[in-house]
């Protein structure tokens, strides 16, 4: 089977870019929304065979407008718009997502962030890693597909009833130490860019999961 990648985008218009909460909680939301249809499963089937890898890129302007040409889903979520695509061969991206930059995400919050959606799922932040927006995008995408794969089709129902809610929230210390002995989904990222091989990124919280560990 040809090993994928999901492609992420999200706009980052200069006079105007998103909130980095609002463009996590966006990524999270555009994976779940992939997840949750069946037009694209076959490239899905080939990408989940392998590790889950995820890249977001940033567009704007004519850039974004040609990616929203190609077959994908947008998500808006207040700030923020980020596209997801079916997942492409690892080594042969559409020329006009190839040509984005992977860098240029490093994004901010202009104030703090109301509470979490505890309705939904919460994808908690390990708060002693320091990545860019871009990687943390594609770290609370992993937690939020790893939350849909634990999820039963009863709980799967019932969170789609929610609009498939997801709040992505940096943990405090004594939060992450409590959620990490808790027994719930947690990603280990694989150390390909930004931090080290084998770090927890994120764990997703939510009263109907159960344990798991995702490495990706």
């Amino acid at each position: 089977m040809t090993e994928r990648v999901l492609p992420l985008v999200v706009r980052i218009e200069r006079a105007a870019p998103p909130e980095r909460t609002d463009a996590l909680e966006a990524a999270a939301t555009a994976v779940l929304r992939l997840l949750d249809q069946d037009e694209w499963s076959e490239p899905i089937a080939e990408w989940e065979d392998h590790r889950i890898r995820k890249v977001v890129r940033r567009a704007r302007g004519s850039e974004w407008r040609r990616v929203l040409t190609l077959p994908g889903i947008t998500v808006t979520h207040r700030t923020a718009e980020v596209r997801v695509h079916p997942p492409v061969p690892l080594d042969d991206w559409p020329t006009d997502l190839s040509r984005l930059q992977v860098s240029g995400t490093d994004l901010a919050d202009s104030a703090p962030p109301p509470e979490p959606d505890l309705g939904g799922v919460v994808l908690w932040v390990n708060p002693s890693l320091e990545m860019t927006a871009g990687k943390a995008m594609a770290q609370a995408g992993h937690g939020a597909q790893l939350a849909w794969w634990a999820s039963g089709e009863t709980a799967r129902a019932a969170w789609r009833g929610r609009g498939l809610a997801v709040s992505v929230r940096t943990a405090g210390p004594a939060r992450w130490a409590e959620l990490g002995g808790g027994g719930l989904p947690v990603v280990r990222d694989a150390g390909f860019t930004e931090i080290e091989p084998g770090s927890a990124t994120v764990i997703a919280d939510a009263p109907w999961l159960p344990q798991g560990v995702l490495e990706v």
